[in-house]
C-alpha cells in the first residue's frame, strides 16, 4: 500500500462555470500493475470515506479476498471537495493564501469523474479491469463509464443508482439545514459548524439504518425516562463523525449527490443506460432505504450485459460496507 498526491496545476474547469486554480488528488495504491498493464482495479468511495480502500472496505480489499493486492493493481482517489487531502474546503487556495472554507466552489459529480480521469491518465493507465463503487461511489463509476465506454472492461454497483432520488435530495437538504442553523457554520476555521454537523449526521443514520436494527440493538433491556441506548448511540455516531470530518465538506458533497443524474444533457435515461456496453455486475442490498433496491433493478433492466444479485441484509444502506464477504461472493461467482 502507498499514499500519493498529484498536482494538476492548470485550471480546473467546473460543470458550474466556475474553476480551481489547480487540482490536488490523493490516492493510494495496492499491489503492482503487471506487465500487460490489465490488472487495474479502480474503487470510487462514497461520502465520507477516503482513499485508503483497505482500510474501510477490507472485506474485499485484502490478501485473499476478491480483490487481492497480490493479482491487482488497485487505485482508490480521494475524491473533489474532500477533507482527506484532495482539493476541498481545507485546501489552501492559491490565489489568496489561505483556506477556502466557505468559498469553495461548488462540484459536482462529473467534476469529481473528471479529476479521476486526470489521474488516469497521470499514471498512463489505459485501461481499467473493473472498476467498482458503492453508494456515492457508485454514481461516479455510471458518469466514469459513460463518459470513457471504452476504458472498461468490467463495472460492479453497489446500492447505488443512475440519479439522486427526491428522497436523497431531500436527507441532504434536511443535514444542509441543521449544518446552516449552526451559528458558527461560516467562520473561517475547518471545525466551523461541528455542532450542525453532528446533528446532519444523525439524520443521515436514520436513512443508513433500519427500523429492525435500531429495535435489536439499540432497544433498552431495561425501563427508563431518560438517557436512552439509541440516544447514546446517535450522539456517538455524530461525535465520531466531527472527529474525523468537517461540515464544509460535508456540505459540499451533499450537494455533488444532489447533482447526480448520468442523463443530464444526454437524452432519456433509459437509453443512457441502454449505452452501457461494459459487463456489469448491480449488487442491492435487501433492507435499503436510501438507495432501495428497485434503483438497482430499474438499472438491470436497461443494462444490456448486467446481473443483478441481491444481497439478503437487515443493515440497510451500510449493508453495502458491511456484507462485505456476500458482495465478494456475489462478484466472484457472476465474473
Amino acid at each position: 500500500m502507498a499514499k500519493h498526491s498529484y498536482t494538476y496545476s492548470n485550471i480546473f474547469n467546473l460543470e458550474n462555470g466556475g474553476s480551481l486554480p489547480q487540482l490536488e488528488v490523493t490516492y493510494h495504491t495496492y499491489g503492482e500493475l503487471n506487465s500487460e498493464k490489465s490488472n487495474v482495479v479502480w474503487f470510487c468511495h462514497a461520502l465520507t470515506a477516503n482513499s485508503d480502500v483497505m482500510d474501510w472496505w477490507d472485506s474485499l480489499v485484502r490478501i485473499g479476498k476478491t480483490y487481492d493486492p497480490s493479482r491487482y493493481f488497485i487505485v482508490c482517489a480521494n475524491i473533489l471537495g474532500s477533507c482527506y487531502g484532495s482539493s476541498g474546503p481545507l485546501s489552501i487556495n492559491p490565489r489568496t493564501g489561505s483556506p477556502y472554507f466557505s468559498t469553495f466552489p461548488q462540484v459536482t459529480i462529473r467534476d469529481m469523474v473528471k479529476g479521476h480521469i486526470l489521474l488516469r491518465k497521470h499514471l498512463s493507465i489505459e485501461n481499467i479491469h473493473t472498476i467498482v463503487g458503492g453508494s456515492m461511489g457508485g454514481y461516479q463509476a455510471l458518469e466514469w463509464i459513460i463518459t470513457e465506454p471504452a476504458v472498461f472492461k468490467k463495472l460492479v454497483l453497489v446500492a447505488t443508482s443512475p440519479q439522486e432520488s427526491a428522497w436523497g435530495i431531500a436527507v441532504h437538504t434536511a443535514q444542509r439545514l441543521a449544518i446552516e442553523a449552526d451559528p458558527t457554520w461560516k467562520d473561517p476555521h475547518e471545525k466551523a459548524g461541528a455542532k450542525g454537523l453532528k446533528a446532519a449526521r444523525a439524520i443521515g443514520m436514520l436513512t443508513y439504518r433500519t427500523y429492525d436494527a435500531f429495535v435489536k440493538t439499540q432497544t433498552d433491556s431495561e425501563h427508563k425516562i431518560d438517557n436512552f441506548k439509541a440516544s447514546s448511540y446517535i450522539n456517538y455516531q455524530g461525535d465520531k463523525l466531527v472527529n474525523r470530518f468537517n461540515a464544509y465538506s460535508y456540505r459540499i458533497l451533499g450537494k455533488a449527490m444532489d447533482s447526480h443524474n448520468i442523463a443530464r444533457g444526454r437524452g432519456k435515461m433509459e437509453d443512457v443506460l441502454k449505452s452501457i456496453k461494459t459487463k456489469t455486475i448491480i449488487i442491492g442490498i435487501s433492507s435499503d432505504q436510501l438507495c432501495p433496491v428497485t434503483e438497482q433493478q430499474y438499472m438491470s433492466r436497461y443494462i444490456p450485459d448486467s446481473t443483478y444479485i441481491e444481497i439478503d441484509s437487515p443493515y440497510g444502506h451500510d449493508g453495502f460496507l458491511i456484507e462485505g464477504k456476500l458482495i465478494g461472493e456475489a462478484i466472484t461467482s457472476n465474473s
